[in-house]
């Protein structure tokens, strides 16, 4: 479990290829590094990955073909870099909401509207997630548990604050880029039960 609190940006320092799967190589800071072992969970722009193999500053992630066509991990490359949160520990402050780490579907950054004012993002996103992005509710871009504000049928815009522009890629967005969503679940989870309840009372009246 994650809490949408990204803790740093790491860089891709290699891309290894193989059949059936990439394996990511990531460098690590010294802090975030510590204590980090085999079989460990960590979040990759959003995306739950388990540690494979540990080599000094460098932490390898095998991600398989299901998860390179669910997320922007299939599109990066050398040099680029990864939001990463190691998972949450008993005793944690929780500052974001909970995550799974499991991406539900990819957004893609429609406008920009960077101000000395003001840093805006509107993603475009398939129309039946927007039953679950709602208004001042909460959802999980590229693994940053992020406010929701103004929302379409099919986009929602985000207002960043210079913290989340310093430490997250989010500033790097261009327009078109895809990014990793994950929408809160206690929202999904009331959402499908009206939809079912409703969907019963207006059957059992036909």
């Amino acid at each position: 479990m994650f809490t949408g609190i990204v803790q740093a940006t790491c860089e891709v320092v290699a891309i290894h290829k193989k059949d059936g799967l990439n394996t990511l190589e990531v460098a690590f800071k010294p802090d975030l590094h510590e204590g980090l072992a085999i079989g460990a969970s960590v979040a990759n722009n959003g995306v739950c990955l388990t540690v494979t193999q540990v080599v000094d500053d460098r932490v390898f992630f095998d991600v398989v073909e299901e998860t390179l066509r669910l997320t922007n991990l299939a599109n990066l490359t050398v040099g680029q870099r990864v939001n990463i949160e190691r998972s949450l520990t008993f005793g944690s402050e929780i500052g974001g909401h909970i995550l799974s780490g499991h991406i539900h579907t990819k957004a893609k950054v429609s406008h920009i509207s960077h101000t000395e004012q003001h840093y805006d993002l509107t993603l475009s996103v398939e129309p039946k997630w927007m039953n679950y992005i709602l208004y001042k509710g909460f959802v999980g871009v590229n693994g940053c548990s992020l406010t929701v504000g103004e929302v379409t049928e099919s986009s929602f815009m985000l207002h960043l604050i210079p913290e989340t522009l310093k430490l997250t890629n989010l500033g790097q967005c261009q327009l078109g880029d895809e990014l990793n969503i994950e929408i809160d679940s206690q929202t999904q989870a009331i959402v499908d039960t009206v939809e079912r309840v409703l969907a019963k009372r207006f059957s059992g009246k036909s």
